[in-house]
This record gives structure tokens, C-alpha cells and sequence, in this order.
């Protein structure tokens, strides 16, 4: 009776143990998401003011305004860094994706700073180029990013929001 009673109590104390991790991984995840979406309005309205500023020849504007995100994107990059990293299977894997996906987003944003900054049009030319490089590899990060979540998610049995990049 005792040998059952401890089998039990070791099967409880492991599914315990196993939902805790689980809630953990998952609220990582959650915490560094809602990094991303801080920055998402901020992002979409830089894009457009960027267009417009750069219609109207407003370099030290699109500098300014690719600064700008450059620093809150590297906020969110800190904040990432100083979470409390959970017990969860995968996690190493999961935030290095994570931090590259927001070096990604940081990189586009410097970017736009660099072409502001640039003081002739052959390094304005350049610096656009730059830029379609950085948006053309915007969707295979997206994929090494969703991919690292998702195997994040499976390795620690907990379901991801539906997302939409």
C-alpha cells in the first residue's frame, strides 16, 4: 500500500512538475511576443512616414525616425535579454531565434537611418539597395523564427496564439 501511495505521489508531483515548466515556457514566449507587438504600431507608422519623407527629399527626417525605432527595437532586445529564462526544454534555441528576429527588425531600421544619414545619392543609392537585401531575407527569418516557436511550443506542450506577420 505505502510502494502504491509513493508511485502516485511521484506520478502527481511529475505532471505538477511537467504543467509548471509548460506554463513557464509558455509565458516566455508570451512575454517576448508582447515585445513584438509593443513595437508593431510603431513600426507600421515609421514605414509610412518614412515613404512620405522620403517622397519629399526629408532625409534628416527618415534618419531621425529610423533612429528612433533602431532604439526601441533595441529596448525590446533588452527587455528579451533581462527575462528570467525558464526550465524548458529548448529555450536556448528558442530565444537565440528570437534576438535574431529582433536584430532582423533592428537592422531595417538602421537602415533607414543610414539612407537618411547618407550625404550624397550614389550612398543613398547604395543604402537602398541595402534595404530590398534586408526585405528580401524578411521571410526567411519569419520562417526560422515561427519554426523556432513552434518546435518551442511542441518540446513544451503548450498551444501558440494564431500570429499573423
Amino acid at each position: 500500500m505505502l510502494k502504491k501511495l509513493i508511485i502516485i505521489a511521484t506520478l502527481v508531483a511529475g505532471m505538477t512538475a511537467c504543467k509548471s515548466n509548460s506554463k513557464a515556457a509558455r509565458d516566455y514566449n508570451n512575454d517576448i511576443i508582447a515585445q513584438e507587438n509593443i513595437l508593431l504600431p510603431e513600426a507600421t507608422a515609421t514605414d509610412s512616414k518614412v515613404a512620405k519623407f522620403n517622397e519629399t527629399g526629408q532625409y534628416d527626417s527618415i534618419a531621425a525616425a529610423g533612429e528612433k525605432m533602431e532604439g526601441l527595437v533595441q529596448k525590446s532586445i533588452d527587455e528579451i535579454n533581462a527575462l528570467p529564462v525558464p526550465k524548458a526544454k529548448g529555450v536556448d534555441d528558442f530565444k537565440a531565434a528570437m534576438i535574431r528576429y529582433f536584430k532582423f527588425i533592428k537592422s531595417l531600421f538602421t537602415n533607414y537611418k543610414e539612407y537618411g544619414q547618407a550625404d550624397t545619392d550614389e550612398k543613398r543609392q547604395e543604402k537602398i539597395l541595402q534595404i530590398q537585401k534586408t526585405i528580401s531575407e524578411k521571410k526567411d527569418v519569419l520562417t526560422e523564427m515561427q519554426g523556432a516557436q513552434r518546435k518551442f511550443a511542441e518540446a513544451n506542450n503548450f498551444k501558440l496564439e494564431r500570429q499573423t506577420y
